[in-house]
């Protein structure tokens, strides 16, 4: 009888990962803490406009390094291109990249595009709204993950917006005024100053009010908080100032009127009117402050200061909601009351187009959506 042990193809091939050199050794993940890496302003000789760059992750480990690159409106590279590639993708606003061949693309929030290696192009923001994109660059064998080139022109740029001109979308019921004050909104709400700067700027040349264009921003605070409507409203200051020191005359326009001496009771009328009926439930049974709250001071104080009417009101709100994350079933609830002071669906379509396109695609998509479902319900 032999005493030999038989061991199974498994246990040697355990003995054999646990002895002398064949024994890896795990390394532990690398952490690259927010903020560690370098962070700077792209040079002017390679970029136009205001271009920012955060570096996530360094080369040193692989032959690739990832960096969130945030395009005021206008921004974009110089020609240039990646010895071993790189990937865009857009974590908000949209982006326009184009090759020396004539290939132009437009992407939009979520959306990645791939450039390959020894490509000419460049990329950047469209001339109405920031863009920020997390780029993922390799690099060659010799550590190279660019090729810098030429600027890109004004003339070369507008060529490239020109050949997505069919993208525009064609708004059939939302009038000027409407248009300019979901875009002032939505760039407010979403804290957008460069953006917003531009907006501001595109409102009053089509003549909307200085005091008019001041009541967004006061609109803004019960929905996005002080801090986003006091930005807006210095943003708005500096615009103002600069367009009066450029020697342009803008409509200061009416005043908002005095708060009405009954709060409370000003905004339960003015709420049961968009709403259709009083409006109570369980939430405002379980915090019946809340809905005071917002009778008192949302709809009295600030639906109820006057300049612009109800309808205006809830494009406004329309606009901002729809900017903002987690607020599905407030802009629902706004969809809802805009239909009750006669905004009709085309319009609010309208709305969620423009965003869309100005804006961003997922802002735009959650105006869509929020009306599909309150014309279902």
């Amino acid at each position: 009888m032999s005493n030999e042990t038989r061991l199974s193809p498994a246990a040697l091939l355990a003995l054999a990962a646990l002895s002398g050199e064949a024994a890896a050794v795990e390394k532990d993940q690398l952490v690259y803490s927010a903020g560690s890496q370098p962070s700077f302003s792209g040079p002017q000789t390679l970029f136009t406009g205001q271009v920012d760059v955060q570096v996530v992750f360094p080369g040193d480990q692989k032959p690739f390094s990832g960096a969130y690159v945030t395009f005021q409106p206008s921004a974009r590279t110089a020609w240039h291109s990646h010895p071993a590639g790189q990937h865009m993708v857009v974590t908000k606003g949209t982006a326009i990249t184009a090759t020396r061949a004539g290939q132009v693309v437009e992407f939009h929030e979520g959306e990645a595009v791939w450039c390959p290696e020894d490509i000419d192009h460049w990329h950047g923001a469209t001339p109405h709204s920031a863009m920020t994109h997390f780029v993922i660059t390799g690099s060659n064998e010799k550590g190279e993950n660019v090729t810098w080139k030429d600027k890109v022109t004004d003339a070369q740029y507008q060529a490239a917006l020109d050949s997505l001109a069919d993208q525009q979308p064609e708004l059939k019921a939302l009038d000027s005024r409407y248009q300019q004050l979901a875009v002032v909104a939505a760039y407010a709400a979403g804290n957008q100053s460069g953006s917003l700067k531009i907006a501001l700027n595109n409102a009053l040349d089509a003549g909307l009010t200085v005091n008019e264009l001041k009541e967004v921003m006061i609109h803004l605070y019960p929905y996005g908080g002080f801090p986003k409507a006091l930005n807006a409203l210095a943003t708005m200051m500096a615009v103002v100032e600069e367009r009066k020191a450029e020697g342009k005359k803008d409509v200061i326009g009416d005043a908002a009127t005095e708060l009405p001496e009954n709060a409370l009771a000003a905004g339960t009328k003015i709420q049961t009117k968009l709403v259709g009926h009083p409006v109570e439930g369980p939430l405002f049974d379980f915090a019946p402050a809340a809905n005071t709250f917002l009778r008192k001071h949302l709809f009295g104080d600030v639906f109820g200061r006057g300049l612009l009417d109800n309808q205006a009101r809830e494009v406004l709100t329309v606009a901002m909601l729809a900017s903002m994350d987690g607020t599905d079933s407030q802009l629902r609830s706004h969809i809802f009351m805009a239909m009750n002071t006669g905004l009709s669906q085309q319009q609010l379509q309208d709305i969620g187009s423009l965003l869309d396109y100005r804006v961003g695609k997922s802002v735009g998509q959650r105006v869509v959506a929020a009306i599909a479902d309150v014309v279902k319900k």
